[in-house]
């Protein structure tokens, strides 16, 4: 079975604080930064809610797109986020169901 990779928004609330990452178990990832198992950056701002992701080929692609994505000025974020998730509704219920 061929193993998928992730890159992943997180974000605080609407329009809130964002990060943005890559795994490769986008449930397990999710659930330890809502969970506040993950020390750092997302523990202390409170960015919990999954509100976009998107399947890679393999890690170093993942890696790639992540890259460029935490380059991204704002605005081209929330762009791509309210062009696949217009009511930034957590994603995460869908990856579990």
């Amino acid at each position: 079975m061929k193993e998928s990779f992730y890159v992943y928004i997180l974000a605080s609330r609407k329009r809130g604080t964002l990060y943005i990452g890559a795994t490769s178990n986008l449930t397990k990832r999710v659930y330890e930064h809502k969970n506040g198992l993950v020390e750092g950056f997302t523990k202390k701002y409170g960015v919990h809610r999954l509100v976009y992701y998107e399947v890679a080929e393999n890690a170093e692609t993942a890696l790639s797109r992540e890259r460029q994505m935490k380059r991204w000025n704002r605005v081209w974020k929330l762009k791509l986020i309210e062009e696949h998730n217009p009511e930034w509704t957590d994603l995460y219920d869908s990856l579990t169901t």
